[in-house]
């Protein structure tokens, strides 16, 4: 049976327009972005290069929140327009292509170069080994790279929101009976799962829970494939599901346009979705794992310029704020919100341990 929603008597808050002006250039000969070029980022100033990762700007998810962490840099650390730009992935790309990328973004004076997503390890790893950009302070988000010094990780506790995730997909299913799409069956993506399945029993032992994966690995294109998000979760609610979370990228605004159609509930992934989803939408976004990729972009990013450089591996959990559960979707989450603070809490104090793995 399909729940029913009721209409929204307030207007949803608008999300803010996007005043930072970026150009994408991966290729060698591309424009530069002003200030002086030269191998290794040899400039004096601060030159920030974010490489997303697949699905590129636009997902609403995971890569835009890297990108508002690029607009901070911008509006707040007074660093100009033309020295801060985002790089597109192209679709199918290898290693390689991403090595070349991260070198010419140093080429071009990029002394603060931040990779999105696992998928940079190895080229990082390569690129950062290099003598030649041994100068060029690298951040990488997703991946712990520990062995080499001027690599700095930015990596989450993607379960512990998961786990909220879960308890609250359990808590407002009225069928016993929810799932989760992911992207790409790797590990990183396991851990969201493992998380939500988690959380889901925490509140009912004897949930039915779908799982499905989209692609497989070195498959990425589960991040970047709305229409198989959607078939994939179209699946899940005729089987029964009422509330599906997914971890999927781009991929996820197919999974939030079956859930509208089928009027059932959608929990979003690393941004605030009931903020990005489309007016006509919005509704059924119940909440959204959050991961403030944002914040530790502009973070990283003032280190530098404040000569204090974060180094090593930097993790951001529940206890720090850099995951959390949101709550923009009052009508829908204010009823359980108290019970979901308290596993938080408990998770906080270590009462409740959160597997990474399923």
């Amino acid at each position: 049976m399909k729940r029913k929603h009721a209409v929204k008597l307030a207007a949803a808050t608008a999300v803010g327009v996007l005043t930072l002006a970026m150009t994408a250039c991966d290729s060698p000969e591309g424009e530069n972005a002003g200030g002086d070029g030269g191998e290794g980022g040899g400039s004096d100033e601060i030159r920030v290069g974010l490489a997303y990762d697949v699905g590129g700007r636009g997902d609403r998810s995971f890569n835009d929140s890297a990108y508002r962490g690029l607009q901070r840099v911008q509006e707040e650390l007074g660093i100009s327009a033309d020295d801060v730009q985002d790089f597109e992935p192209s679709e199918d790309e290898s290693d390689v292509d991403k090595e070349e990328r991260l070198k010419n973004m140093a080429d071009q004076g990029f002394n603060v170069i931040i990779g999105v997503g696992y998928a940079y390890t190895e080229p990082m790893r390569n690129v950062a080994s290099d003598e030649a950009y041994s100068d060029v302070h690298f951040a990488i988000v997703d991946s712990e790279i520990e062995d080499l010094d001027n690599v700095t990780s930015l990596v989450f506790t993607e379960e512990q929101a998961s786990f909220l995730a879960g308890a609250a997909a359990a808590l407002k299913s009225e069928e016993d009976h929810i799932g989760f799409v992911g992207g790409v069956e790797n590990p990183l993506i396991k851990k969201f799962e493992a998380g939500y399945v988690a959380g889901a029993r925490e509140i009912n032992p004897d949930i039915e829970i779908e799982i499905s994966y989209i692609s497989q690995p070195p498959d990425m294109s589960g991040f970047s494939d709305p229409a198989t998000g959607r078939s994939t979760a179209e699946g899940q609610f005729d089987s029964g599901a009422d509330v599906v979370y997914h971890a999927a990228g781009a991929s996820g605004n197919g999974v939030l346009e079956a859930a509208a159609e089928a009027e059932r509930l959608f929990i979003g992934v690393d941004s605030d979705q009931y903020q990005t989803a489309p007016e006509d939408q919005r509704e059924f976004v119940l909440t959204s794992a959050i991961k403030q990729v944002d914040t530790a972009v502009f973070e990283f990013v003032q280190s530098v310029q404040e000569g204090e450089e974060q180094s090593g591996i930097q993790r951001f959990d529940l206890e720090s704020g850099g995951v959390d559960y949101s709550t923009s979707n009052e009508e829908e989450i204010s009823d359980i919100q108290d019970r979901l603070d308290e596993l938080k809490q408990q998770i906080i104090d270590g009462e409740i341990e959160v597997p990474t793995e399923p």
